[in-house]
């Protein structure tokens, strides 16, 4: 596709804005700029560069005084971090955004019923859509879950999923995070930090509301409670302040008005969950858990888990309390069940997928490894179980050395890998050190399920702060910026 250049680059902070060959959301998308997109664009141009550094830095320190951070954690030290945000927000149209909804929602479907049916029947392991040895043998494979029916049959309450744009401007699905998905947090924070920092560059523009995450989670939790419950009693529960993502579950229940609790907070009782309170015992009927299915319960899974609830599975299972998301959704994100999702979609939904995936080769099949091993200085190949960034090589970029000791680790262990070829991520106008440069973006949309599937508009958009670098991930470097999807 040819893209052409927009006068405005010869503006304010756009002066010496590279477009480059990529497709950029903001200054080359390939045709004429949507007029609610062209407003922002002509707003920003008007900014100076000292102008966007001071609101970056009121930004900054407003994010530390709240106490919007993350913990990384090192082999010595676990380090306190802010998500470094960029002032210039990240554009979608209207249109743009009525796709991937659709697109979301339909996947969300289909990863339920999936997870049903696994758990049941197995009707697509028995007809071969599916290899049987890949999810039964899968480490998030829950066995407690066999025969268990969840409440409306969802198993994904909230689900992540994780996007990309290429070099037409296509959207495509990098991975589905089906268990905990976080950063929902800084999606509904990014959105005050603009409108606190810079309030004039959305005036008048029909941008559309983030604000009723908190409401519509709490709605959804409540719509699957255990049958016969009036009026639920919904908890978050969470591991701790030590933990990471410790912000966000504070952040969480406030949005929702619900208690936060910790493993230490709930008792079971003839299968029932209580929560202590100063009044007494009080019983719970949804829980929002952001503790990993291994440390849920000491006497279903980890025995020396200190974090969960004893019991907990038992009265889970006996229908008794809801568990958001589910035990054992992790199959439904491992990345070599990725490849498996477009036709999980036909299958189910007799449907072609609305959102398209990237190509992936399974290492495990002597095929996918055959190839990636054939082509792996041109492929990023990443671990089936991690998250993060963590454990991936990006081929172009990897040094010969580090090609070498990576091919060793695919042939000792072929069944971790699946590989996917690079693909040229779009890009958004970026404040860097030497001025308004493009850096690579991502979109995480979260969707909340209940009776039906909502989605937040707009969503996580994380971007890769260094230069040239296609890992968007906070953990290894990279920020986030408000994404605006347009009324209209």
């Amino acid at each position: 596709m040819a893209l052409d250049a927009s006068p405005i680059h010869e503006a304010g902070i756009f002066s010496t804005y590279d477009v480059s060959p990529f497709y950029c959301e903001l200054m080359n998308r390939g045709g004429a700029l949507p007029e609610a997109l062209r407003k922002v664009q002509e707003r920003l141009a008007h900014l100076t560069l000292t102008d966007l550094r001071e609101r970056t830095t009121d930004a900054e320190n407003l994010l530390w005084r709240l106490g919007i951070t993350f913990t990384v954690y090192t082999e010595r030290e676990a380090i306190d971090r802010i998500l470094p945000f960029d002032m210039i927000p990240r554009l979608l149209t209207a249109e743009e955004w009525a796709f991937v909804e659709k697109g979301v929602q339909q996947r969300v479907k289909a990863i339920n019923l999936f997870l049903w049916d696994i758990y049941h029947d197995r009707h697509i392991l028995n007809d071969g859509i599916v290899p049987s040895d890949l999810v039964l043998n899968n480490a998030n494979y829950c066995k407690a879950m066999i025969g268990v029916d969840v409440p409306g049959g969802v198993y994904v309450h909230i689900n992540g999923t994780d996007l990309i744009r290429d070099r037409s401007g296509r959207f495509l699905v990098l991975e589905d995070n089906a268990r905990t998905p976080s950063g929902v947090s800084y999606v509904i924070e990014n959105r005050h930090m603009m409108l606190r920092l810079l309030p004039d560059l959305a005036s008048g523009i029909a941008v559309r509301s983030v604000e009723d995450y908190g409401i519509r989670l709490h709605r959804a939790l409540c719509d699957v409670a255990p049958e016969g419950v009036v009026d639920p009693q919904v908890v978050l529960l969470s591991p701790g302040m030590y933990n990471s993502a410790y912000f966000e579950h504070v952040f969480l229940a406030r949005e929702m008005g619900v208690p936060l609790v910790e493993g230490r907070d709930l008792v079971v009782e003839n299968h029932h969950v209580y929560m202590r309170t100063v009044a007494g015992l009080r019983p719970v009927h949804s829980i929002y858990r952001r503790i990993d299915d291994a440390f849920l319960d000491p006497q279903a899974f980890n025995p020396e888990s200190l974090l969960g609830v004893p019991g907990l599975v038992d009265a889970y299972c006996r229908g008794n309390v809801t568990l958001a998301n589910a035990l054992g959704t992790g199959v439904a994100d491992d990345k070599a069940i990725y490849a498996y999702m477009p036709r999980i979609i036909r299958y189910y939904l007799n449907e072609d997928p609305i959102l398209d995936s990237v190509d992936t080769h399974i290492c495990a099949e002597p095929e996918g490894l055959a190839h990636t091993l054939d082509n792996l200085a041109n492929l990023v190949v990443k671990p089936v179980g991690d998250s993060g960034g963590y454990g991936l090589i990006i081929g172009p970029h990897a040094t010969p050395d580090e090609l070498k000791a990576f091919r060793d680790k695919l042939i000792e262990n072929p069944s971790n890998y699946i590989s996917q070829p690079v693909i040229d991520l779009s890009v958004v106008p970026t404040l860097c050190p030497a001025g308004v440069e493009a850096r690579h973006v991502d979109l995480r949309p979260f969707a909340v399920t209940g009776k039906s599937t909502w989605v937040l508009p707009g969503g996580l958009s994380r971007v890769a702060l260094r230069k040239g670098s296609l890992v968007v991930n906070s953990s290894q470097g990279g920020g986030s910026k408000d994404t605006w999807v347009m009324s209209a």
